[in-house]
């Protein structure tokens, strides 16, 4: 079903956003690692509700509860199971759309598809879900730190504001955590923040561009010929609410190149092979190659607006729906950790696949 993701790091996510909880059940994380509560809870408190005026004023803790998997501070290989409370519910706020359908949501097709929905909140489609993504994505960065490699994604771009540089490195990165936008340039940021601000203050939403490096990832990942490594990041990537669009390498920029400017050129350094150049993003052929992956992702505006707009309602009678409830101007800032968590997940599965390869390698 749609809430599977991974074939041998695998996770199943369940909960919806006005429901006592949300959680996941991670099958596949090898046994004997240490497991650091307190780095997993650091990561969902990146991603929870309530950062700043720039983000949605839901007050919720976000306090993660390990119940099983977990002994003497190690996983044992067994299924693990992470829950989060959902304490901050406000399910009045969606009372005047219970049978009204918002633009550019979930409502219309969810309806159509089970004949019910959930409409406090959007139930199952709210980005509430992804609560339970980031617990799971802190268990695979917990793995892959052992094994070196580095995930780290950051703001570059929110409306037509732009960070300046494609070419940055995780060292080039420190600025970002210490603003709310999570953006590594100070002065841009800043500039950011008052624009979403600006456009919160007007009912509005506003959309933006999530960058993403991995480091550290060995050659070799990635499965031909349907289960390439970039093809499972875009999945990964495509399944986050509200984006709307995923690029890696020179991305779309690179049909502007020739194939002569264009090629990434094979060399030989400290007794290992390297590109001079990264157009292909770090996946050649659908397979890591040991540069540096890097990957950007694009999220729309925020669907629900502080306006009225025309719609219909279960009946296909014409209704104008209020904004109402509290929401992100601008979702990329709390998205980060959502990114990073996803492509963590992506990354461990298909090393952990290479092990089952290389092991039965006759």
């Amino acid at each position: 079903m749609g809430s599977i993701y991974g074939k041998i790091f695998q996770i199943s996510t369940f909960g919806e956003s006005h429901g006592a909880a949300v959680g996941v059940v991670v099958n596949g994380c090898p046994a004997g690692i240490e497991i650091d509560l307190d780095f997993i809870q650091a990561e969902l408190d990146r991603r929870k509700p309530g950062q700043s005026k720039i983000t949605t004023q839901r007050k919720e803790a976000d306090s993660v509860e390990i119940v099983s998997g977990i002994f003497e501070g190690k996983s044992t290989g067994t299924p693990i199971a992470m829950l989060v409370w959902n304490g901050d519910q406000r399910s009045k706020d969606y009372s005047h759309i219970a049978d009204q359908f918002r633009p550019s949501h979930a409502d219309y097709t969810y309806f159509e598809k089970y004949g019910i929905r959930d409409y406090r909140g959007g139930g199952r489609s709210s980005a509430r879900e992804t609560v339970a993504r980031v617990a799971a994505g802190a268990l695979a960065k917990l793995v892959l730190n052992q094994i070196g490699v580095k995930i780290q994604a950051y703001v570059s771009q929110v409306g037509t504001l732009k960070v300046g540089s494609t070419d940055l490195k995780i060292s080039d990165l420190s600025e970002a955590e210490k603003n709310a936008v999570r953006c590594p340039d100070p002065k841009l940021a800043q500039e950011m923040f008052d624009y979403i601000d600006q456009i919160r203050k007007q009912g509005d939403s506003v959309g933006g561009v999530i960058s993403a490096i991995i480091e550290g990832c060995p050659a070799g990942l990635g499965e031909p010929v349907f289960d390439k490594l970039h093809a499972e990041l875009g999945k990964a990537m495509l399944s986050i609410n509200a984006v709307k669009g995923f690029e890696y390498g020179s991305g779309f920029d690179g049909v502007s190149l020739k194939g002569s400017q264009h090629n990434d050129l094979f060399v030989e350094k400290d007794g290992k092979i390297q590109t001079t150049t990264n157009f292909s993003g770090g996946i050649q052929g659908g397979i890591s190659n040991g540069e540096p992956i890097y990957f950007r992702v694009a999220f729309k505006p925020t669907a629900t607006i502080m306006q009225d707009q025309d719609s219909l309602n279960e009946k296909g009678e014409k209704v104008v729906v209020s904004g109402k409830g509290r929401h992100d101007p601008c979702v990329v800032p709390r998205a980060v950790p959502i990114v990073e968590a996803m492509a963590a997940i992506v990354i461990l599965d298909f090393y952990l696949r290479n092990k089952i390869i290389k092991s039965s390698a006759l």
